[in-house]
């Protein structure tokens, strides 16, 4: 069975506990059986620090969104490039685009992870960073 990026199966089965653990990386909140991968950690490190500059809870509360925004834009982004004819690129830079607009709800370091996500999801090859111009 396919499990999305950054979850276990089985995670309607609570384990009972509440503490978190590190795993791969990443880390976990027991209870949801949910990972963040260190990919997401990282928008939250900042340079030449070890500790994220947020919560655990935050970091996770955000990636929750963030991962359940790519995958909500799987469908949308399959039919832009299906109805408009458009490379992936094309499609991938659309999206970011929108994502970095003030109302998206993510800032400009999500809007690239939620972009990156996105083609990851759709098989498509990674985009370069994303920026204006």
């Amino acid at each position: 069975m396919s499990v999305p990026h950054g979850r276990s199966e089985g995670t309607d089965l609570p384990s009972g506990g509440n503490e978190c653990s590190e795993s791969g990386g990443g880390f976990s909140l027991n209870d949801s059986q949910l990972v963040v991968p260190p990919s997401f950690i990282a928008l939250y490190l900042e340079p030449h620090r070890s500790r994220p500059s947020a919560p655990r809870e935050v970091i996770t509360a955000r990636y929750e969104f963030c991962e359940d925004l790519a995958s909500m834009l799987t469908e949308h982004a399959a039919e832009i490039k299906s109805s408009l004819h458009v490379t992936d690129d094309d499609v991938l830079s659309r999206v970011w685009r929108g994502l970095c607009t003030p109302d998206s709800g993510v800032n400009a370091a999500e809007a690239q992870w939620v972009v990156n996500r996105l083609a990851e999801l759709l098989g498509w090859p990674l985009p370069g960073e994303m920026g204006e111009g």
